[in-house]
């Protein structure tokens, strides 16, 4: 096996034992004992576990940014909207591990930062296009990166929650998802207003 071989079999391995353990309960034996090496052979390649771990997060961040962005291909608002919602579906459906990894808070700093940092990009790249929409109804533009954050927060949320339950199917979920997006933006207030005592 090369070198470059068996890095990428190091961070094979690494990215399945970190998803069922998770960092605290994943050892550099464990990752050298599966892919029949020795520990040094995995501190040879990346330093240590930290090393091997900010290289699958740093990995698995790139591919979601580039699945999402990459799915954002035109189309009416609602069409962007809907690619967006079946980028990360797929994301969780494909690269179930990965995402595993990425919605646990991380003891390691990696370069592409955060899973809130990573759904922050994302929202900027929604952005655009939101601020496009208040602008053809009238509202307030500089709103957009706020509910840019709220519509992919809560693609994120949901995302999190079909990873454990499955169901409905993908293409459900997003639907509802869309809907619920779709319809609260179509009957949103220009100037919403608290109903409750509570007004700070």
């Amino acid at each position: 096996m090369t070198g470059k071989q068996r890095r990428e079999q190091l961070l094979d391995i690494g990215r399945t034992v970190f998803a069922e353990r998770g960092y605290d309960g994943t050892s550099v034996e464990e990752i050298a004992e599966r892919a029949g090496v020795s520990k040094p052979v995995v501190y040879e390649h990346f330093g240590g576990k930290e090393g091997l771990y900010a290289v699958v997060v740093d990995r698995e961040m790139q591919l979601l940014l580039d699945m999402v962005t990459g799915a954002l291909t035109g189309g009416h608002s609602r069409e962007l909207l809907e690619q967006a919602a079946f980028a990360l579906m797929d994301y969780i459906d494909t690269s179930t591990d990965g995402f595993k990894i990425l919605v646990r808070d991380s003891p390691v700093a990696q370069s592409t930062g955060s899973f809130a940092s990573l759904i922050s990009d994302i929202a900027v790249q929604v952005e655009d296009i939101l601020g496009l929409e208040f602008k053809a109804r009238g509202f307030d533009s500089r709103l957009a990166p706020m509910y840019s954050q709220m519509l992919v927060g809560m693609v994120a949320l949901t995302g999190q929650w079909w990873l454990e339950v499955r169901k409905p199917s993908k293409a459900d979920v997003a639907a509802h998802l869309v809907n619920l997006a779709w319809h609260g933006l179509e009957g949103m207030e220009r100037h919403p207003t608290l109903v409750g005592e509570r007004k700070q």
